[in-house]
């Protein structure tokens, strides 16, 4: 008598199972850190190099932003001042082979401060830095505002010496919890959400039930 395979579906519902798995975002932690922004057209975008590589051109504005965040070009808040070249770089003239960066610096809110310091100043500071037509950004920065302080991986993670210490590490969680009536959000636990538990589950359940619908046909 000619034994019979056991049927793939188990199987198949197993890979989608660890598809959907693979698929979920992974969860995203909290840093404080200098994000750093590009005034293109007056308005603040999220710069796509860092300030050591990116060469700005003659009458670029730069920005810094010490902040509190999880999705850097999502969810990381622009700097507090407007992006305008004319206003910050009016008293600086002009010189020949030279280029004005106007920098706008951000020390962010007490709020966001690491414990036991304190932002050197509440509004932003503003800055016109007058260098070399090769200079990065980076080095228009170091014009207006030392100390800099970097890591072994060259991230920036001081300006004007603040802060005194730490560099993009990850922080605490500290959102408030929602409330009754909004979805709660997914843990920091690093596990799925409940979400994404249910879908397994009717996944699951829906393969489980034509494996045994399968198996009824081959028994009659």
């Amino acid at each position: 008598m000619r034994r019979r395979s056991r049927p793939a579906l188990p199987v198949f519902v197993l890979g989608v199972i660890l598809t959907v798995l693979a698929a979920s975002p992974a969860l995203a932690s909290t840093y404080r850190y200098w994000s750093f922004w590009d005034g293109a057209g007056g308005t603040w975008a999220y710069a796509t190099q860092g300030p050591s590589s990116l060469r700005p051109a003659d009458g670029s504005v730069q920005g810094f932003h010490f902040v509190v965040s999880k999705d850097a070009a999502d969810q990381a808040a622009p700097p507090r001042a407007d992006a305008d070249f004319a206003a910050i770089c009016s008293a600086t003239a002009p010189v020949a082979g030279k280029k004005r960066i106007a920098l706008v610096i951000d020390f962010g809110t007490p709020a966001e401060a690491q414990a036991g310091e304190t932002p050197p100043q509440e509004a932003p500071r503003t800055a016109c830095a007058q260098v070399g037509p090769d200079a990065t950004t980076a080095e228009a920065l170091a014009e207006v505002a030392k100390p800099l302080r970097y890591n072994s991986a060259a991230l920036l993670c001081a300006i004007s010496g603040y802060p005194k210490q730490g560099c993009g590490e990850p922080i605490a969680d500290t959102a408030a919890a929602p409330a009754a009536d909004e979805p709660a959000a997914d843990s920091d636990s690093g596990g799925p959400s409940a979400g994404l538990l249910a879908g397994l589950a009717a996944v699951a359940a829906l393969g489980a039930a034509a494996f045994w619908q399968s198996r009824r046909r081959r028994t009659r």
